[in-house]
């Protein structure tokens, strides 16, 4: 129940500090952060529960990181579906608060809420195909980062900032194509607030993480060094 309840607070922080940063600060007039900012908001999630939660629960934050994890043999099948579930309900209540910061403010337009999509979803117009293998890539990489940077024989104390480098790496690229998923629990918790074609497009965010993290399971286990 400690590493549920630490995912469940985790999932949160990232989809309040991460979306929350698109929502309320990217377009801010004048001094608005933008995709960089946006892009540093994720990674910067990451890095801080990786140390603040890391001990308690490895930090996952993301089904596909758990089901990567689980494929490449260092997480236990009987934790996965709770880890999901809790995942999942973090990143809904992370959404919820910043729905209702996000209304605080008269004649607000909430627009997509930060939600990822694709054709007229998509920020920069981009194809359902282009989606799916920027979202397919840019998993596999992050689980590929992920497992590597918590691997024994990794240097350590360094894992969770890589890790978070990655992110914002991944953002950086993928913003303009999808708003950036890699995450199901991420697109589950704004597209549930915005509705309408976003949870239309909401399988394509289960379905590409879950496919890149599988495939990055599998190739990091047949590449990775022993531990003796």
């Amino acid at each position: 129940m400690k590493k549920l309840v630490a995912e469940f607070i985790g999932t949160l922080w990232l989809v309040l500090g991460g979306c929350g940063s698109a929502v309320l600060a990217a377009g801010f007039p004048e001094l608005g952060i933008g995709f960089v900012g946006v892009s540093l908001a994720f990674g910067l999630t990451v890095v801080t529960m990786a140390y603040g939660i890391g001990h308690i629960s490895g930090c996952h934050l993301n089904p596909a990181v758990s089901v990567g994890l689980w494929i490449g043999g260092r997480f236990d099948s009987k934790e996965l579906l709770p880890y999901i579930i809790a995942q999942v309900l973090g990143g809904i209540a992370g959404a919820g608060i910043l729905y209702v910061i996000a209304t605080g403010k008269a004649g607000v337009d909430l627009g997509g809420f930060a939600s990822n999509g694709f054709g007229e979803a998509s920020p920069g117009g981009y194809s359902m195909t282009a989606a799916l293998v920027t979202e397919v890539v840019m998993t596999f990489i992050f689980l590929f980062v992920i497992l590597g940077a918590t691997h024994p024989k990794a240097p350590a104390g360094f894992g969770g900032l890589a890790i978070g480098l990655c992110l914002v790496l991944i953002h950086l690229i993928s913003i303009p194509v999808t708003n950036t998923s890699v995450n199901p629990a991420r697109s589950t918790s704004q597209a549930i607030f915005a509705g309408g074609i976003y949870l239309q497009q909401l399988w394509l965010f289960w379905v590409a993480p879950i496919v890149g993290a599988v495939l990055a399971g599998i190739v990091y286990k047949n590449l990775s060094p022993t531990t003796d």
